[in-house]
C-alpha cells in the first residue's frame, strides 16, 4: 500500500493507491446471455408445528455474481431461522438472497442453505415453482440477446449525506447489466461491513449505481495524460467526467462519491480518499464476477471506503482492512482507532 499525491486540478487531495488485483483490461461485448437453473428443495426433518429443509441451487447458465430466489408456499408455511442465504417473507411469496461469501455462481455451480420453519400439521408441501433471477428454475438453459440500452442518469438529485456511486462506460463498450448489478453488491456488503464493525453504516441510493455514458473511447480516457503517473489517467479522465457532468467537488460536502469505469490501459489502477473512490476496469470487472474471487473486491471497496472517509494506510499487515489484510476479507476488521477515525472524522457525520 502506499499514498500518491494528485495534481492541484483535483484539489490537492491524496488518493491511497491500492490495486487490488491484478491488472486485466477487458472489453464488454454484446452478446447472447444463457440462463438457467436446477433447485432441490428437501425437508430434512419435521415435527409437531416446525420443519428444516435445505434448498439447493445449480446455475445452469451463464455465471452470476449475486443470486436471488424466490418461490410461494402454497400451504401456509413460514420461514424462521436460515442459514447461509437471507431470506424474507410476505405472505406465501419467500425471498432468498446470496451472503456475502456464497454470491459468485460459476457456469455449472453449486451453493444451498437450510432454514427452520413452521407448518399447520397437516400438509407440508415441496414448492414445485423456483425462479433464479428471475428466470424459471426447469432444469434446463434458455438464451435470449443482452440488451444494449442507453442508460441515461436517474432523474432527479439524490439526496445529501448518502454515497453517490457511479459506473462510467466509454462510448464504445457495450452495456452489459452485469456491471451496475455486481457494483450494486459490492457497495451493499461494504454498507453490512460498516454496520457490523462501527454500528453505524452509510445510506446508498437507489438505485444504487447511476450508469453514465462516457463521452469518449475506452483508448481516450487510457491514454489521454491526466494526473501525472498513467497509473491515474482513466481514473482521474473519468473523475474529471464526472465532477463536470454531475457538478461534483474534491471533496463535497453533499456526498461520498464512488467512480468506475470499464478502462484501465497497462498501468491503471485507483484509490480512496477525501470523500472520493475512483477504480479502474479491473475492479468493475471483479465486482460483475468475472475477474477473480469476489472476497478480494469486497475486501478493496471497505478498503478504498476507509480512505474516503478519512482513514490512512496501515503501516502494516496487521489484521485491518487498512493493510494487505484486506485480501483474507471478511477476515479483517477496522482496529478501534480506526473505528474512532471514521466516526470522529470529516464524514463521521453521514453515518447513521
Amino acid at each position: 500500500m502506499h499514498q500518491r499525491a494528485l495534481r492541484g486540478g483535483l484539489i490537492a487531495w491524496i488518493m491511497a493507491a491500492c490495486l487490488v488485483g491484478a491488472a486485466v483490461a477487458t472489453t464488454v461485448m454484446a452478446r447472447a446471455a444463457s440462463a438457467g437453473c436446477q433447485v432441490t428443495y428437501t425437508v430434512g426433518s419435521q415435527w409437531a408445528g416446525g420443519f428444516s429443509a435445505n434448498v439447493a441451487i445449480q446455475n445452469l447458465g451463464d455465471p452470476l455474481s449475486g443470486w436471488t430466489l424466490r418461490w410461494n408456499f402454497g400451504s401456509g408455511q413460514t420461514v424462521g431461522q436460515a442459514w447461509n442465504a437471507q431470506v424474507a417473507q410476505s405472505g406465501s411469496a419467500v425471498t432468498a438472497s446470496n451472503v456475502s461469501w456464497n454470491g459468485s455462481l460459476a457456469s455449472g455451480g453449486s451453493t444451498s442453505f437450510g432454514f427452520n420453519g413452521t407448518w399447520n400439521n397437516s400438509s407440508n408441501d415441496v414448492p414445485t415453482a423456483f425462479t433464479l433471477n428471475g428466470v424459471s428454475c426447469t432444469g434446463g438453459t434458455t438464451t435470449t440477446p443482452t440488451p444494449t440500452p442507453t442508460p441515461t442518469p436517474p432523474t432527479g438529485t439524490p439526496p445529501e449525506r448518502t454515497v453517490r456511486v457511479f459506473w462510467l462506460k466509454p462510448s464504445d463498450v457495450a452495456y452489459d447489466q452485469r456491471y451496475p448489478d455486481g457494483i450494486t453488491k459490492v457497495l451493499q456488503e461494504a454498507q453490512r461491513f460498516f454496520k457490523q464493525e462501527l454500528g453505524k453504516t452509510f445510506t446508498l441510493n437507489s438505485p444504487v449505481v447511476e450508469v453514465v455514458n462516457g463521452d469518449k473511447q475506452r483508448s481516450w480516457y487510457e491514454n489521454t495524460p491526466n494526473c501525472g503517473d498513467k497509473y491515474w489517467w482513466s481514473v482521474c479522465n473519468m473523475e474529471d467526467e464526472l465532477r463536470r457532468k454531475f457538478g461534483l467537488g474534491a471533496p463535497d460536502n453533499r456526498w461520498i462519491n464512488v467512480g468506475e469505469i470499464s478502462a484501465e490501459g497497462d498501468g491503471a489502477g485507483g484509490g480512496g480518499g477525501n470523500g472520493w473512490v475512483i477504480l479502474s476496469g479491473h475492479d468493475a470487472d471483479g465486482a460483475a464476477g468475472i475477474n477473480g474471487p469476489m472476497n478480494r473486491w469486497y475486501g478493496g471497496m471497505v478498503h478504498e471506503l476507509g480512505h474516503a472517509f478519512g482513514l490512512p494506510d496501515a503501516t502494516s499487515t496487521d489484521g485491518t482492512c487498512m493493510s494487505a489484510s484486506l485480501y483474507d476479507y471478511p477476515n479483517c476488521h477496522f482496529s478501534p482507532t480506526q473505528k474512532n477515525g471514521i466516526l470522529n472524522g470529516p464524514f463521521g457525520s453521514f453515518l447513521s
